[in-house]
């Protein structure tokens, strides 16, 4: 078993950056000899380890400190380790920072309270340090392998964002950042967004099979700047950090409509009224929203079955989805 220094003070390294190459771990937990064999035994496994006291330290070090994963007791003084990780969890420019309890308190409720608030381990201080290190090996390379993924998708600017099991956002490109900037004329990075997208991330992360693909129409009652236009949300699968990959298209208005002209040489009125059965818009509703009669609308119909070649409205609105999302 690797003993480590105890002479060797813990790190309290929050005030120097951590060695370029070197992962880095954030350990917040009060000074104690088992910190101090904790801290060297993750050293010499290669990585970097900085140490916080409390809550509330490891908060401010997490303001200009990003660190490959977080080690944290639940006693913690100030803030505890649960409200700690809450914050984390619902706060997007850390909430894709991994994070593992290490603490004496394995009573059954605080194991799961600890994976309930976003934990990915929790661990007991009795365990063997050899046993820890090969569980903090194992979670920070799946952490490394996420974010090597993120900085792929960021370097080719495509909007995504990555949800968590319970709806909340987790991280998003930066490109995601300046659509949903752009169209909420209230949002801003690390803020939480409209309760219509929140019902619509959720759905999407928990229905079995997974949907994949929604749609949010836009309005300025959920403070939309583009009236009229809609949200696309295309779930891509989970990614390797537990989160589901979701691209997001923003359609304004009257784009959809053209790119189903287009795309099936459809008339403009033929292609409105594709765009609204693909909807679920009946006859009347058309009517209504167009401003023609439903027998115009049955006319248009007739033309746009026999374009796409299919029989029935059903199979109509599939092909106008399916156009929708490519």
């Amino acid at each position: 078993m690797y003993q480590g220094s105890t002479d060797r003070p813990a790190k309290g390294q929050a005030e120097g950056a951590a060695p370029p190459g070197f992962p880095c771990i954030l350990v917040a937990d009060a000074p104690s000899p088992s910190l101090r064999l904790f801290s060297d035994a993750l050293e010499h496994a290669g990585m970097t380890a900085m140490t916080e006291p409390d809550g509330n330290a490891m908060l401010n070090t997490l303001k200009t400190v990003s660190p490959d994963l977080v080690v944290m007791e639940v006693a913690l003084a100030g803030l505890g380790g649960f409200e700690v990780a809450t914050r984390i969890r619902h706060d997007p420019a850390l909430s894709h920072i991994p994070f593992i309890f290490r603490t004496e308190h394995m009573e059954t409720q605080n194991v799961l309270r600890g994976l309930e608030v976003g934990g990915i381990d929790y661990i007991s201080k009795s365990r063997p340090l050899e046993e820890m290190v090969a569980r903090i090996k194992t979670h920070l390379h799946v952490a490394i392998e996420a974010r090597t993924l993120r900085l792929a998708l960021d370097a080719c600017h495509r909007p995504m964002i990555g949800v968590s099991s319970d709806g909340c956002l987790s991280w998003y490109t930066p490109a995601a950042s300046s659509l949903l900037s752009g169209v909420f004329v209230s949002w801003q990075p690390n803020t939480l967004l409209p309760p219509a997208l929140g019902e619509v991330f959720m759905e999407l992360v928990k229905c079995s099979p997974l949907p994949k693909h929604r749609t949010v129409e836009l309005n300025a009652a959920m403070g939309s700047t583009i009236e009229g236009g809609s949200l696309e949300c295309i779930t891509t699968g989970p990614m390797p950090d537990g989160t589901m990959g979701i691209t997001l298209l923003l359609r304004r208005p009257g784009e959809e409509e053209r790119r189903l002209g287009a795309r099936h040489n459809l008339t403009t009125r033929e292609a409105q009224v594709l765009f609204w059965i693909s909807r679920g818009k009946s006859n009347r509703d058309i009517s209504e929203v167009l401003g023609i009669s439903s027998r115009t609308v049955n006319k248009h119909l007739e033309q746009i079955f026999a374009k796409l070649g299919v029989e029935n409205r059903a199979s109509a609105a599939a092909i106008a989805v399916k156009t929708s999302a490519e």
